[in-house]
């Protein structure tokens, strides 16, 4: 059902310097940082290889959230579900719809469907920060 972990959603207060650390000190490299909606998001990609991180200054907790690819949404939800899983309502995202899974221990785990693949290509290399 899972077809990769494509992205770490991680809360932040600041998503400027907590990019610019990990690009000059990590060796990161800075794929996005953009403005829009009255928050800030900076992707960046410590390997060539999935998972990228996005510090989000909208994301509330303190806890990362794991995103990983499914091939339907609809029809991932729906298996989760019917294993007992607690799948939370669809909101977007800009590669595609998404939606949380409530865990008993309280780790941050979504799924979501890439219905827009020309996302990445046209976010990367924007610099609104």
């Amino acid at each position: 059902m899972f077809i990769s972990l494509d992205f770490l959603y991680m809360p932040s207060r600041d998503p400027a310097a907590e990019a610019r650390y990990f690009c000059e000190t990590l060796g990161a490299n800075l794929v996005f940082a953009i403005e829009a909606f009255g928050t800030r998001v900076a992707m960046v990609k410590l390997t060539d290889e999935a998972p990228a991180l996005l510090f989000a200054g909208h994301l509330d907790g303190e806890r990362p959230i794991l995103v990983y690819r499914v091939a339907d949404l609809e029809a991932a939800s729906a298996e989760l579900r019917e294993a007992g899983c607690e799948v939370g309502e669809p909101f977007g995202i800009p590669h595609g719809p998404c939606a949380e899974i409530t865990t008993p221990g309280g780790q941050r785990v979504a799924i979501y469907e890439l219905t827009r693949p020309e996302v990445p290509e046209r976010l990367a290399g924007r610099r609104d920060f």
